[in-house]
């Protein structure tokens, strides 16, 4: 199946060492949203450079997103056609409704909206992930009837994670290509 891996990083961008960057440089069929503001995000513009990315890739499209970019792409699918998106990998959502869990300038992505998305999924939380309780992100997936996996103890999926070329995202990301598959038939 042809397709386009489209990598959605989250606050601060995922550069050199991260698995999302990593990936970039490893698959060949995988392009990058790039944001204006990577620190000070706002939802309406990280909006339009997501949608202006969707439009301008010709193939259907595997969204991985990470943190941030979770809620972006749940926002992003409630008001657009997702006909392009045959599904995603949706990676250590961030509680951007938990002023616990998460810093202020993201705030501005709440509510996270909880609409089914109209294609496969997988959600994959850490068991100590700072940025969400494990429960939470269980629970976000089974609004957007998603799988879920838990990886462990993990933190945030992140650089600092240290994942290199993430293998076991790597699996994960095959389980959701056979989903998709089977999705088809």
């Amino acid at each position: 199946m042809q397709h386009t891996l489209l990598i959605v990083p989250g606050l601060g961008d995922s550069t050199t060492g991260h698995w999302q960057d990593n990936w970039l440089q490893y698959f060949p069929n995988t392009k990058k949203v790039v944001q204006d503001n990577w620190n000070q995000p706002q939802l309406q513009d990280w909006l339009k450079n997501l949608d202006t990315t969707i439009k301008s890739i010709e193939t259907p499209i595997v969204i991985v997103a990470h943190s941030l970019a979770v809620s972006l792409v749940a926002h992003w699918s409630q008001q657009n056609d997702t006909e392009k998106i045959i599904g995603a990998l949706l990676v250590a959502p961030a509680d951007v409704e938990s002023a616990e869990h998460t810093p202020e300038e993201i705030w501005n992505f709440a509510p996270i909206p909880l609409s089914k998305l109209n294609y496969p999924s997988i959600v994959i939380s850490s068991s100590n992930d700072p940025y969400i309780s494990v429960e939470r992100a269980e629970f976000l997936s089974q609004q957007w009837g998603s799988q879920f996996y838990n990886v462990g103890p993990k933190g945030h999926l992140n650089f600092a994670s240290q994942l290199g070329l993430w293998e076991e995202g790597q699996e994960l990301l095959q389980t959701l290509i056979q989903l998709i598959t089977e999705n088809k038939n």
